[in-house]
């Protein structure tokens, strides 16, 4: 009994830091012009400026100044804008885009025949759990083929799993983990060198699996418009239609739609909630910004030994 109570107060307290962090970042978009101080973001979410600063740089893995350079407007901008170099670039031009390209070379697309396409997914097998992530508790599912479903938990358990049932209204579903979803989490770590192949099994239409399977051709750490997807499937006039098959994902994160922005540069929307693309986006700008100093600091280490 101590052990699952000592479970249970772990998972509330990181989902009660998650909500604070997820509180900083709508702080951070709506003020970022003023660029608030650790003092003010901390106040803001009656924290001490020390225990926020040290859960923010836990869970995002820079501090908060970083992290509000990272999701700025200025930010987006510069990384759509052509011929702009930034660390980012930088980052590729050192040879740092391995691990943000195995993401199109690990995550593999595959949909549903015809038949079960049509019938919502009769004879089907789901099984699905709820795990914690970076960004907060996800429902993940599986079939026997692969993933077919990743949501997040915003207000319960129930909500989530109603919108993958209403997903697949005829399958039949088990509450149990599988090696299926237990290899698609791991991705979170970004410690790929050992994962296996991530298999994806979705319902969806031509259109939406062309468009699903455009978002796994942008890297890690970058960023892309509708119309940029427009143009990659070769339907430059249907960026509205590229917008909804984006926003009926049905595998957040792995299917990187929060890479996809507006291209004035403004976030836009997200299924799972404005704070959390910006979460996502900011994480993986950081995590790439950070293979970047550290590659140079090796190099600078080697040099200096030689």
């Amino acid at each position: 009994m101590r052990l699952v109570m000592g479970k249970l107060n772990m998972a509330s307290r990181y989902d009660r830091n998650y909500d604070k962090v997820a509180e900083a970042i709508h702080f951070i978009q709506e003020n970022f012009k003023q660029q608030p101080s650790l003092e003010c973001i901390a106040d803001h979410v009656q924290l001490s400026p020390f225990y926020f600063q040290r859960i923010f740089s836990d869970w995002a893995g820079v501090s908060p100044k970083s992290f509000l350079q990272f999701i700025s407007a200025n930010y987006a901008m510069s990384v759509l804008r052509d011929g702009q170099a930034t660390l980012l670039d930088a980052a590729y031009e050192t040879g740092l885009s391995g691990t943000g390209r195995l993401h199109d070379l690990i995550i593999k697309i595959q949909g549903m025949t015809p038949a079960e396409y049509k019938n919502g997914g009769d004879n089907l097998l789901i099984n699905y759990s709820y795990v914690e992530s970076p960004f907060g508790e996800v429902l993940i599912a599986s079939t026997s083929k692969g993933i077919c479903y990743m949501g997040f938990v915003d207000s319960n358990e129930e909500a989530v799993f109603n919108d993958l049932k209403k997903r697949y209204p005829n399958a039949r579903y088990t509450h149990k983990s599988d090696s299926l979803q237990e290899n698609a989490i791991q991705f979170y770590t970004q410690d790929w060198s050992n994962l296996s192949q991530i298999k994806l099994h979705l319902r969806g239409s031509d259109f939406q699996l062309k468009v699903w399977e455009a978002l796994l051709q942008i890297p890690m750490g970058r960023l892309s418009s509708y119309g940029n997807i427009a143009q990659n499937i070769q339907s430059p006039g249907a960026a509205r239609a590229v917008g909804t098959a984006i926003g009926s994902n049905p595998v957040g994160f792995l299917i990187p739609c929060h890479r996809v922005i507006r291209s004035n540069g403004i976030s836009g929307g997200y299924m799972w909630g404005p704070e959390r693309k910006s979460a996502m986006i900011g994480w993986e700008a950081a995590r790439l910004s950070n293979k970047f100093i550290s590659s140079v600091n090796d190099q600078e280490e080697i040099h200096e030994s030689i």
